[in-house]
């Protein structure tokens, strides 16, 4: 299948389901309709004499991987989707070279996924009951992932439209970002950060990595997307640390100007769903490749022969 009809397949499959309205937004979805409206801001700047070769292979944090768009955390919905739907995400994502990144809650076999070999990351969301986070830091290291992520902008839990999704949530403190630093010996990404002032604090906490993101339309109503805030997050964080970017991206072209913007990583949300539904482990792989193969289309024609290179200066706003 193509990319746009794994797409139409999976929302529809979805949303057929008592689970579709997870894929809608909080209170008045205006997150989810500006991420659209801010990522079309911006047209790409054709380069195409001296065109090049392109390579998409990028190496993160200790990881390995085959192309810099990987998986946004999530646990829900996927086991609703697909029996046995987090392996069937972590099969279809390992074939592709890509990155998995559970979410809430935490899998109960998130050992077996690592044991897949697919890249992983799994998030642990700031719980009131701080002794309960910790030991959830514990466990989600001691089943061999390779990088651990705080959602830092989940301190009043997750909503969609109405509805409170998580009640058991604080806002953390610098002092307890640091004290969660101490306490993980992987590589410690921050998710979340909409801001220059985040950011310095994240570096300051010792942040391998900073996500920006708006969580997908789930937190809260009214956020930025993250390129309204990419220049002034980069502005302190370059070269301090890793920034990954989430937030509505759908084609390889979103992909390209996330990396433009100075992402290192580009993540999905709603297309890994979509491609699970759509066709299982083979829908996921497949969204994974088309949405690469796009990128090095427009890669190749910019002329960028690798995803590190890709400028701020090849988007054009109007």
């Amino acid at each position: 299948m193509e990319l746009t009809e794994i797409y139409q397949k999976g929302e529809a499959e979805i949303r057929s389901r008592d689970i579709g309205w997870l894929l809608d937004g909080v209170e008045t979805e205006f997150v989810l309709s500006n991420n659209r409206n801010v990522l079309d801001r911006y047209t790409i700047r054709q380069r195409c004499i001296d065109g090049v070769e392109v390579e998409t292979d990028c190496s993160v944090l200790g990881v390995n991987l085959s192309t810099p768009i990987i998986m946004s955390s999530m646990t829900m919905p996927i086991p609703a989707i697909v029996d046995d739907g987090l392996m069937q995400v972590a099969d279809g994502l390992k074939a592709a070279g890509s990155l998995m990144w559970t979410g809430t809650p935490i899998p109960q076999d998130l050992k077996a996924i690592a044991e897949t070999g697919v890249a992983l990351a799994a998030n642990v969301k700031p719980f009131k009951d701080r002794p309960m986070m910790f030991k959830a830091i514990d466990e989600i290291q001691a089943a061999g992932v390779n990088w651990l992520g705080i959602e830092i902008d989940s301190g009043q839990g997750t909503k969609v439209h109405d509805k409170q999704m998580a009640f058991d949530c604080s806002p953390l403190s610098l002092e307890e970002l640091k004290e969660i630093r101490k306490n993980v010996s992987v590589p410690l990404i921050f998710k979340g950060v909409l801001g220059k002032e985040d950011a310095e604090k994240s570096i300051e906490a010792g942040a391998d990595a900073i996500f920006v993101s708006n969580h997908g339309a789930h937190t809260l109503d009214y956020l930025p997307h993250p390129f309204q805030v990419m220049d002034e997050i980069v502005s302190v964080a370059k070269g301090e640390t890793v920034i990954l970017v989430d937030g509505g991206f759908r084609r390889g072209s979103d992909a390209f100007k996330g990396l433009a913007f100075g992402a290192t990583l580009v993540g999905l949300g709603r297309p890994i769903l979509h491609g699970l539904a759509a066709d299982g482990s083979e829908g996921v792989k497949e969204v994974i490749q088309q949405m690469t193969q796009e990128m090095k289309r427009l890669m190749s024609m910019t002329g960028f022969a690798s995803p590190g290179k890709i400028g701020r200066n090849s988007l054009i706003e109007y």
